[in-house]
């Protein structure tokens, strides 16, 4: 049995993802198996009950093979969090416990500060080269975080309310979805400002994480079997995204699903994705995009100190 072994589990709004990794003593690992399936845990999210029943029917089916999974391993005790649906819902304590009691495994529920600089962990470590300056931002389901980082250390954090699922099921319209992405992101401008930091130095790299970015670099590649290891570092121009939400847009969801690169779960919500990805290049004057498939689950894996449980 490999004592260095280590899992990690990043359960998110719509996707949840299972890392198990040789972990070296400086940090630095190898993956064993990666596992992730879309859950949707923010379908049929509502204010006044919080997750949907469907919704925690998917996730509990996903957790008990990822269960299965670390039982092969002789893992125990992963390093497992819960993001934005989560994090949001009222019923969220209940259905974490109820998972604890069925699978073994214990979630726990991160804020959004703590996500962006696990995030920030994760991609750096998966980095071909060290940047002086990053950008980060991780479009979830729920929320998209946004980093600043100088030399590897994170000067700003800040989650917003922006996710795909959310976008997608809470407004009828690209427009409608434009409209709110951009007033988030005027708070974000704001913010940055009033922090004292900038992204407008001439060195700063725009990374982004998660299934969006991910998503756009094999739909631009044209990947019919996603490869992780051609995904990461590779590059996105902003005339390459539009072209491909022009592309895209038109398409009803059923036929959006044979556009190679495209994976079944994201066909209605790679709108929401691309528009928050655009406006975000196109108000802090980026041109070109870093897609890193590393991010939250890899961060956790790499962290010295895993979340407080």
């Amino acid at each position: 049995m490999n004592n260095n072994l280590v899992a990690a589990i990043d359960f998110g709004t719509n996707t949840a993802r299972l890392l198990v990794a040789d972990r070296h003593p400086d940090g630095s690992f190898v993956h064993v198996r990666l596992e992730r399936e879309i859950v949707r845990m923010g379908g049929g999210f509502s204010r006044e009950h919080g997750l949907s029943a469907d919704a925690m029917e998917r996730g509990s089916g996903c957790l008990g093979r990822f269960s299965n999974i670390l039982k092969q391993y002789g893992i125990t005790n992963p390093r497992a969090v819960a993001t934005s649906a989560v994090r949001d819902a009222l019923n969220g304590p209940a259905f974490l416990e109820s998972i604890r009691r069925q699978t073994g495994i214990a979630l726990s529920i991160i804020d959004g500060e703590r996500e962006g600089a696990l995030t920030l962990a994760g991609v750096i470590a998966g980095l071909d080269r060290q940047h002086d300056n990053l950008m980060v931002f991780d479009v979830g389901g729920g929320s998209t975080e946004y980093t600043l980082a100088h030399k590897g250390h994170a000067d700003f954090i800040k989650s917003l309310p922006l996710g795909v699922v959310r976008l997608t099921e809470g407004k009828t319209s690209p427009a409608e979805m434009s409209v709110k992405i951009g007033k988030e992101l005027d708070l974000l401008v704001g913010e940055i400002k009033q922090s004292g930091n900038s992204v407008c130095t001439e060195d700063t790299v725009l990374v982004g994480t998660a299934g969006t970015a991910t998503t756009l670099a094999a739909i631009n590649m044209k990947m019919d079997s996603y490869d992780y290891r051609k995904v990461n570092n590779s590059l996105l121009t902003l005339d390459e995204i539009k072209s491909i939400y022009s592309m895209l847009l038109p398409l009803s969801p059923e036929e959006r699903i044979t556009v190679p690169g495209l994976e079944k779960g994201r066909e209605d919500l790679i709108v929401a994705g691309i528009l928050i990805t655009v406006q975000t290049m196109e108000r802090f004057g980026f041109t070109v995009l870093k897609v890193s498939d590393y991010g939250l689950l890899e961060g956790l894996i790499a962290a010295a100190d895993p979340p407080a449980l």
